[in-house]
């Protein structure tokens, strides 16, 4: 164990770094610190990460469950995304106080909103636990059985670390597909309140249209504030809770950004996958991204339609329509950028390449037995994404069963959940949507893998409009008085509604998902030696881990690109690009007339450079999602903006990095700041933060 542990180490440790792809964790960044010094930064590690003394680390949090936030005032001022925090300010808005258009700002402390449910966490420490997690297993070991010792070896590391409380909480996560094992503990705050959003005609300057485009324009930010209790602990809210007081927050660079300056992003980037097999790519690529965006441009057109009719149903369906969006647009690039750089062809090569290297060793059986495992599981894994993207967005039939599980199990949770759900539910988009999605699934899906239930009830109604209008006119969750009448332990198991939910999801959990779990735990464990291998086999290149969702260090320089012949996008916006795209008649480019009449009369104040405001930049540190909200510091390490986008052309970065094309897109501090100075006048807010000319 220890000798394989040493060849990992000196893998990792003695390869130089190419371009500006990868994804380092914080604890090891030393290991990679000359680098970054050789590109301009001018700190040491220390500086980044420590658990000795107040660190950059200290000033960024794990917001929510999955985006970054960064502290910018020594009082809990905190900075993340507008769409980061779309969820709050939606819950906040009503026709009467509509937050998403008019924007939100507290003048008083008083004023700021609290967020059941939000919490914030700051990463404590995290430790290589490798030969604790793995104390007592074997490589050759029954999987089933290495698994519960490595569940048991984790949840007691979990306990140890966390015997304290005072809101900490752990995490294991495995690292290069289990090759190594970090501990994560956090230290997690509940009482988080939202201060300020601008409205979303700049918190979503360009919407759907301009989503994951470059040159962008979207002042895409919001603040809160953490509060703690009378001794700077996490507390659940109370009135009487104070500002928290970090041990670091970041001062705020005003000397802007050019092309070439150094950067980092430090955040909590979600998923990735780097290392995959080619059938995978390929699957992803010409199977599942293309099913998958036909199924949600069909309900994000139906949203629409009926949204654009209706301010009343905008506001319900604002952050819904988002959320569909937001994968919906990020996989058209993903599929384009892994065909243009022919990456399935480059794969199947490099294992072609790796199968010569390997015949005679350990590693020689592993591509083949992947090649037949991936054939195996795709039917399954189409089968599974048709269920994710039809029957379980249907949220008549997600609200009835949660209202099944609810009412037998956590009453007392039941009308919190039922307010939630009505007041954000349209029925009209729904019925809708399930009549197009369920086409589509008729069309698609292969006789063999559909259930029985789902042929029996399309032969009984004859058409799926007849099946949509028969459920949505006899289950009583279409009617909240109705369901309000509901006592515990009802049993209304014959509504339409929650027996297709409830027949669906039999089937997918006898019939799908334990071939499916079956299969990808082999395809795991064959992951695990194929990591090792790659490494063996690549000595010389640099390798870090896959994404998911811990803390990393990202870091390159600002950069424009060439997304096709003829074209180079500078890598910088600026307020004139604004002023270029408004346009009253089209909501998503109809902006404030503040900021119109700003920009009349060149009222721009400090924030000013020539003649104009700067709005984004673009640079080439390697992100993914999660990374929404991340602090984008100098080399000085000084905030510069907040990570929000990746540009289209380079949405592959998850699966494989092309350092000509694939760019982070931020907002720069400075728009932000005249956001708040010019347009919402909170300069009260400014008066918290440090700037550094």
């Amino acid at each position: 164990m220890k000798k394989r542990l040493s060849i990992l180490c000196c893998l990792l440790l003695s390869v130089p770094l190419l371009a500006d792809e990868g994804m380092w964790l914080p604890a090891l960044i030393s290991q990679r610190i000359q680098d970054m010094q050789s590109k301009g930064f001018q700190l040491d590690a220390d500086a980044i990460y420590s658990i000795n003394q107040a660190s950059l680390k200290d000033a960024v949090v794990l917001f929510g469950r999955g985006c970054t936030g960064e502290l910018i005032s020594n009082e809990g001022l905190l900075l993340t995304n507008h769409h980061c925090g779309y969820g709050q300010i939606q819950q906040h808005s009503s026709v009467e106080h509509d937050y998403l258009r008019d924007g939100f700002w507290a003048m008083t402390r008083e004023e700021e909103l609290p967020n059941p449910g939000l919490s914030v966490s700051f990463l404590d420490r995290m430790e290589d636990v490798t030969q604790a997690v793995l104390a007592g297993t074997t490589f050759d070991m029954e999987k089933d059985l290495r698994d519960s010792i490595i569940q048991a070896n984790s949840k007691e590391l979990i306990a140890s670390a966390t015997a304290d409380g005072n809101g900490l909480r752990a995490s294991v996560e495995a690292l290069y597909y289990g090759n190594q094992y970090f501990l994560f503990v956090y230290r997690e705050f509940r009482d988080v309140r939202l201060v300020g959003a601008p409205p979303s005609s700049i918190g979503k300057f360009g919407g759907d249209t301009d989503n994951w485009m470059w040159p962008r324009h979207t002042g895409d930010f919001s603040i809160f504030r953490i509060y703690a209790d009378a001794n700077n602990n996490p507390a659940e809210y109370a009135a009487d809770n104070r500002p928290y007081q970090p041990k670091q927050f970041f001062k705020i660079s005003l000397k802007g950004v050019q092309e070439g300056d150094f950067t980092f992003v430090y955040g909590f980037p979600g998923s990735t996958r780097e290392y995959i097999h080619s059938e995978e790519v390929h699957y992803i690529s010409e199977v599942s991204n293309p099913h998958k965006i036909k199924l949600r441009t069909l309900r994000l057109d139906i949203q629409k339609r009926y949204m654009n009719a209706d301010q009343a149903v905008r506001i319900q369906y604002s952050s819904k329509n988002a959320g569909v969006a937001n994968a919906w647009k990020k996989w058209q690039g993903e599929m384009k950028g892994i065909r243009k750089m022919n990456t399935v062809a480059n794969k199947k090569a490099y294992e072609k390449a790796f199968q010569k290297w390997a015949r005679g060793t350990r590693y020689e059986r592993i591509l083949p037995q992947l090649d037949s495992l991936y054939r195996i599981l795709e039917p399954y894994a189409f089968a599974t994404d048709y269920y994710n993207e039809t029957i379980r967005t249907v949220e008549l039939i997600r609200f009835a069963q949660t209202a099944q599980q609810q009412l037998s199990r956590q009453p007392e949770k039941f009308q919190e959940s039922m307010a939630a759900f009505y007041k954000d539910y349209y029925l009209p988009i729904d019925k809708d949507c399930f009549v197009a999605i369920l086409k589509e699934y008729q069309q698609s899906v292969p006789e063999n893998f559909k259930p029985a239930y789902y042929q029996e009830q399309l032969k009984a109604y004859g058409s799926i409009e007849a099946w949509a209008d028969d459920l949505f006119s006899r289950s009583i969750f279409t009617d909240r008085a109705q369901t309000e009448a509901i006592a515990p332990n009802t049993d209304f198991s014959s509504d339409p509604a929650l027996e297709m939910g409830s027949a669906f999801q039999s089937w997918y959990n006898e019939e799908i998902l334990p071939v499916t779990q079956r299969i990808q735990g082999q395809i795991r464990q064959l992951y695990s030696d194929y990591m090792r291998g790659q490494m063996e086999f690549e000595s010389k290149k640099p390798f870090y881990p896959d994404a998911n969702l811990t803390l990393r260090v990202a870091y390159g320089k600002v950069q424009g690109y060439s997304p096709a012949d003829g074209i180079y996008f500078q890598p910088t916006s600026t307020l004139d690009g604004i002023m270029e795209k408004d346009n009253p008649e089209i909501f998503d480019y109809n902006i404030p007339q503040r900021l119109r009449d700003l920009y009349a009369a060149r009222d721009f104040g400090r924030w000013e450079v020539n003649g104009s405001v700067p709005v984004c930049f673009i640079a080439d540190n390697h992100t993914s999602g999660g990374n929404s909200g991340s602090p984008v510091i100098n080399a000085e390490g000084h905030l510069i903006g907040t990570n929000f986008d990746r540009v289209w052309e380079g949405t592959m970065s998850d699966i494989v990095f092309d350092p000509e094309v694939c760019r982070n897109i931020s907002l720069d501090i400075r728009y932000v700041l005249f956001i708040i100075d010019k347009v919402a006048e909170a300069d009260h807010l400014l008066d918290e933060m440090v700037f550094v000319e």
